[in-house]
C-alpha cells in the first residue's frame, strides 16, 4: 500500500506566475500619465525613453537584462542628481539674498554671486 500524497506536494509542484512589470510610465516634466514609452535596442546596446507630450527623451546604455522599469528608473535618478546640483549651485546665492524693508513692506533682494 501507498502513501497519499499531500496536498502541499501538488502546490509545490505549480510554477509560480511571475509579475508582469510595467511598461508605460507618466513623464516626470509634464506629469501626464502613461505618456512616457521605452525602447530598448539590444543590438546597440541602447535604451531610450521619450514623452509623446512634452517631446523630453533620455538615452543610456542597455544589456541583455535590461527592462523598461529600469530604464524608467535610471531617467528619475538622472532628474534627481540635476535637480540637486543645481541646488548646491544655487546655495551660495541664497546665502547672499539680503532684505530690506521699504514702505509698501518688505521686499527681497538677490545680491550678484562673485566667485
Amino acid at each position: 500500500m501507498g502513501k497519499r500524497k499531500s496536498r502541499t506536494s501538488k502546490l509545490l509542484a505549480q510554477p509560480r506566475k511571475v509579475a508582469k512589470l510595467d511598461t508605460v510610465f507618466s513623464c516626470p516634466f509634464c506629469n501626464h500619465a502613461g505618456s512616457v514609452e521605452c525602447s530598448i535596442d539590444r543590438k546597440h546596446g541602447i535604451a531610450k525613453t521619450s514623452c509623446f507630450i512634452c517631446k523630453e527623451f533620455y538615452a543610456t546604455t542597455a544589456h541583455a537584462l535590461t527592462e523598461p522599469v529600469d530604464v524608467y528608473s535610471d531617467w528619475i535618478d538622472t532628474c534627481v542628481k540635476w535637480i540637486d546640483a543645481c541646488e548646491k549651485a544655487n546655495e551660495g546665492i541664497r546665502r547672499r539674498v539680503s532684505s530690506y524693508a521699504d514702505d509698501e513692506g518688505s521686499y527681497l533682494q538677490a545680491v550678484p554671486f562673485v566667485a
